[in-house]
């Protein structure tokens, strides 16, 4: 019986990653996508625009 008691943690740890992987791939995209997408854009836009009105004021 110590095989079995050896072998239970990675087994057990095999099906945690596992269904963390799963999870992670079922919420990506859905409704939240276009939530995080739109929040990505606005924080690009906003570091792009000071990287802009950064630039014009030392030419």
């Amino acid at each position: 019986m110590d095989y079995v008691s050896a072998l239970l943690p990675p087994f057990v740890m095999a099906a945690l990653f596992i269904a963390v992987i799963r999870v992670i791939v079922k919420t990506q995209g859905g409704a939240n996508k276009a939530k995080e997408d739109a929040a990505v854009d606005a924080a690009l836009s906003r570091v792009e625009g000071a990287r802009q009105s950064s630039g014009k004021a030392d030419a």
